[in-house]
């Protein structure tokens, strides 16, 4: 199996640029995981129920035998091909829950601290192994359906149909005003203190652009006129894109729904700025695309995060 090169990683948001060579062309080969085993670089992840096997704190990679015994010994089991990163070759097993003696840890812990190419194996593992524990009967007659494509797909015994990973698009947008202000919102769940771009699935028959006019007037009454894609984002929470946008307001006036947003306000960057460094506002964490477009606008780093 060849190598590849290291993928050089843009400026962007994280996880947007994966370090791993998916090789979709691999999946149909029956023998994929003998194949796959008898490779002395290879390795494998274990994830199940967003989390993953750790070692040392940081994510473990166990050798082929050790995870076939897994499959042996742990029901609901799935082995899953992720590709090749530049030390080798990469797959998953996929499980209901990580068992205890490989450390689980929550993947959102983790994720600050995921390195391009880790990340992008996580994603891509925790995506495919969510899908698969949620979605073991066929849609269109109920029958227990079985793994394909080296864990890619499944296909129903009984009717043929084949299916495919589930992945919803939500959009997330950073808005602003004619004198250039962001809006951030505040949910009901969150510490008083907390402010975040706005965000919100689309719907079918929805295009991108049209979800986040859509999101931003039910949420804050707010109206958008110009729409303009930013960047996209994984998040396999679980099995969500996260679409970026910025968007320009047409109108000012804030009126929440009081359900998704219970407080939304224009923040210039100076208030931000200020804002941020006394604690009194708190935006999300570095890792999310929420963060990158809200500094994206801010253009530079700010205080505090959750």
């Amino acid at each position: 199996m060849p190598r590849q090169q290291p993928v050089r990683t843009p400026p962007g948001p994280s996880f947007a640029v994966s370090g791993h060579d998916r090789h979709a062309e691999w999946r149909t080969a029956d023998d994929w995981w003998v194949r796959f085993a008898a490779d002395a670089t290879a390795r494998v992840l274990v994830v199940g129920h967003g989390r993953v096997a750790t070692a040392d704190g940081g994510v473990r990679l166990v050798p082929p035998g050790e995870a076939a015994g897994l499959v042996v010994r742990e029901p609901g089991a799935d082995r899953l091909l992720l590709g090749e990163t530049p030390d080798g070759l990469v797959a998953a097993i996929g499980l209901p829950e990580v068992p205890e003696e490989l450390e689980p840890r929550a993947v959102r812990e983790l994720m600050p601290g995921l390195g391009q190419v880790e990340g992008g194996l996580v994603m891509h593992a925790l995506g495919l192994a969510n899908w698969h524990r949620t979605h073991p009967c066929c849609s269109r007659c109920g029958a227990q359906t079985g793994v394909t494509q080296a864990g890619h797909a499944r296909r129903c015994p009984v009717c043929q149909a084949q299916h495919f990973p589930r992945t919803d698009p939500a959009v997330i947008m950073l808005i602003t005003d004619d004198d250039d202000r962001a809006l951030l919102g505040h949910a009901p769940a969150w510490a008083d203190n907390r402010y975040s771009t706005l965000a919100g699935f689309v719907e079918p028959g929805e295009s991108l652009e049209d979800a986040v006019r859509r999101e931003v007037a039910e949420e804050c009454d707010v109206e958008v006129g110009d729409v303009t894609y930013a960047a996209s984002q994984p998040w396999p929470f679980p099995s969500s894109l996260m679409l970026g946008f910025f968007g320009r307001a047409t109108t000012t006036g804030i009126r929440v729904d009081g359900d998704e947003m219970t407080a939304a306000r224009w923040f210039s960057r100076e208030e931000l700025t200020g804002l941020a460094a006394s604690g009194e506002v708190v935006v999300p964490g570095g890792v999310s695309i929420s963060r990158w477009l809200i500094e994206t606008w801010h253009g530079g780093e700010l205080s505090g995060s959750w």
